[in-house]
């Protein structure tokens, strides 16, 4: 009969742990409109997303438009990509239109979600891309109150997640 002895050590760290948020290089990526797509999302993504009926994408370009349907809820939604912006830059005009300013980290990139109420419900969710910023703003039409289960942050920011994931 053998017997097997294990020595090891331990020592306690004090701290809190975090993620490691390291810059990824998409200097050859792009996130802009290409073959068909927003921000390298297909349009059934961004209707599935946002628990819509219907969408219509109403222009593509440097930024994206939709109109989307939940029953008997309009949601707006836009798309941008510039390559030559900044997470600061982006953020001192959020704070210039008085939004709720959160700060956020979505698929490793820095962010923000800015979150106002002026004609409805809405929300963006922007983050550096390395070079430029990507946003998904999602404003819910209507009266101010959101449909149960339709939060324009959580929409904007899963849009932007599945837009950063896309490519790396």
């Amino acid at each position: 009969m053998r017997r097997v002895t294990a020595v090891g050590c331990a020592r306690t760290v004090s701290g809190t742990p975090h993620r490691v948020a390291r810059p990824i290089n998409v200097s050859a990526h792009g996130y802009g409109y290409t073959n068909d797509r927003c921000g390298m999302v297909m349009d059934i993504t961004v209707e599935q997303l946002a628990g819509a009926d219907n969408l219509i994408r109403t222009y593509s370009g440097a930024v994206c438009q939709f109109i989307l349907t939940r029953q008997a809820t309009v949601i707006d939604v836009n798309y941008s990509w510039f390559e030559a912006g900044t997470l600061d830059r982006e953020r001192s005009v959020a704070q210039a239109t008085n939004a709720q300013i959160t700060d956020i980290e979505v698929e490793r990139h820095k962010g923000f979600l800015a979150r106002r109420s002026v004609t409805g419900s809405a929300c963006s969710a922007t983050a550096a891309t390395n070079p430029g910023v990507a946003s998904w703003w999602v404003q819910v039409r209507g009266n101010g109150r959101v449909e149960p289960g339709l939060d324009p942050c959580d929409v904007a920011q899963r849009l932007l997640g599945k837009t950063l994931s896309s490519g790396v």
